[in-house]
């Protein structure tokens, strides 16, 4: 038999033993305990017991007691999602690859546009292998021609998805608009005046002492980052309260019209989309408990600052550009996001693979020891890594050592709603459920990547399951998973 078989018989038995190091270590001493004990008899053991001081007897209660007392008073206060819920895209609203490229065709003749044959061409190839569906939806200012870009046309998406999203989670939950202390929005490239939260208390008439902050420009990882400052807000914020957050990406006004092709990736990806999800203190009727948020954020680096960026072509055309060292960045930022959060959820056999191969690099050189990957299946029964594109997922999949089951929720939700930038991570979530995947005490890791460049987590654990689970996927679930080539033909 081979060493590394040798060795993969072994592992379970490792870790078995130093995942259970206190046990294993309590065991023998309780029983050295016990055994003394007896021996010693218990008129004797007695006697001993009562030459011991009063004092001796209060310090061995109280100390205990009081490190207890003060480590629950110290504690952070445990965050909760009570529920969430995603917006349902409209069938009117679809567009397959052929209408796509049609109007990309008839844009062309747009005064001021330069969108040319060359460029559609270019287009049709990134669909082929871009992982994308036939029932992406776009708004329905883009249905037009020429799309419509203007004011109005962007209001008219930003209330058709947000408010959609959050009528279906309130009536999930059915807490009353009174009762939100607290409400996080976050869209990148619209922040209009009055901004989204305005727009939000003025439709559901809440309270006019409610927090609220609008977080735009921060990319498609910024839905974790709402998160993060509604946990950082609610754990000192009275017991019981309750935040909003809404993750969304308004589409209509960043149409890209010019034929850079680094800047006609993001018209072929993103789709309209949007989520809200309801944060609380109180562990009443949550579903899922909050973990940890983990943010890492590489832009003091001038590669990584600029590899997603929004900019003006030769020509006055404004659009993202995506930097073809796009995913060298965003491995550079996972590894350093994965430093990060490993040390607070993998199990103590990964911590010391982990820890004895950094060693060992260190003592004898980088060039003859590979670093260990720690095995993240050990700490996560769920995987919902941002459907930004196939290739982010293929990547993670590669970095991470993950199965296709492990990466199916992000394939299947960039395959039926395209990327939706910050909600993409919940409508991976709905998938899970909706499959009847989840069960009480999985846990669940959402990774997020945006400009700045970041790479953001967060780690959940189930507390109850959803009943009625289909939400986004109630129309399509049964046809899921479906099988993507690696490229479509037409």
């Amino acid at each position: 038999m081979s060493s590394s078989a040798q060795l993969k018989r072994l592992k379970p038995v490792y870790q078995c033993v130093v995942n259970n190091f206190l046990a294993v270590l309590a065991v023998p001493v309780a029983v050295a305990g016990i055994v003394s004990a007896a021996r010693v008899g218990p008129d004797e053991l007695l006697g001993r017991l009562q030459a011991l001081r009063p004092v001796h007897v209060f310090l061995a209660a109280f100390l205990p007691a009081a490190a207890a007392t003060l480590y629950m008073m110290m504690r952070p206060r445990p965050v909760y999602l009570v529920d969430y819920a995603c917006f349902r895209t409209k069938p009117s609203c679809r567009v397959p690859f052929g209408t796509f490229l049609e109007h990309a065709k008839l844009v062309t003749f747009i005064e001021g546009a330069s969108i040319d044959e060359r460029s559609v061409r270019f287009m049709t190839r990134l669909l082929e292998r871009s992982g994308l569906g036939e029932e992406t939806c776009l708004p329905p200012a883009h249905h037009f021609i020429p799309p419509f870009r203007n004011m109005e046309a962007s209001r008219e998406e930003v209330e058709l998805v947000i408010f959609s999203a959050i009528d279906d989670l309130l009536a999930k939950t059915g807490i009353s608009p009174d009762a939100i202390d607290l409400l996080v929005v976050n869209c990148s490239l619209f922040a209009p005046v009055p901004s989204f939260t305005d727009m939000i208390v003025r439709r559901y008439k809440m309270r006019s002492d409610v927090r609220n902050v609008h977080l735009s420009g921060m990319g498609c990882s910024a839905g974790l980052i709402s998160v993060g400052l509604a946990r950082n807000f609610l754990q000192v914020a009275p017991k019981g309260s309750h935040a909003l957050v809404v993750s969304t990406e308004t589409i209509t006004p960043n149409y890209y019209v010019g034929k850079e092709r680094a800047m006609l990736l993001p018209n072929c990806l993103f789709r309209m989309g949007g989520a809200a999800a309801l944060l609380s203190t109180s562990p009443a009727k949550a579903r899922f408990r909050l973990s940890r948020v983990v943010r890492t954020l590489t832009g003091a680096q001038d590669n990584a600052y600029r590899c997603v960026y929004q900019e003006e072509d030769e020509e006055g055309h404004r659009g993202i550009n995506l930097n073809k060292d796009l995913m060298t960045i965003a491995g550079d930022a996972l590894k350093a996001n994965i430093t990060a959060i490993g040390p607070l959820v993998l199990p103590a056999s990964e911590q010391l693979l982990f820890a004895l191969s950094f060693i060992a690099r260190r003592v004898l050189g980088s060039k003859g020891i590979k670093p260990y990957l720690p095995d993240f299946r050990m700490a996560f029964e769920h995987f919902c890594i941002h459907a930004g594109g196939r290739a982010v997922i293929d990547e993670l999949q590669s970095s991470l050592g993950l199965s296709d089951e492990h990466v199916e929720a992000s394939r299947m939700a960039l395959h039926r709603f395209g990327n939706t930038s910050s909600s993409s991570l919940w409508y991976e979530l709905a998938y899970i459920e909706a499959k009847g995947r989840m069960r009480k005490g999985d846990r669940v890791w959402m990774i997020g990547f945006g400009s700045g460049f970041k790479c953001n987590s967060a780690a959940w654990e189930c507390i109850e399951p959803a009943r009625d689970a289909q939400g986004p996927w109630a129309e399509s679930i049964c046809r899921y998973p479906v099988d993507i080539p690696e490229v479509l033909k037409h």
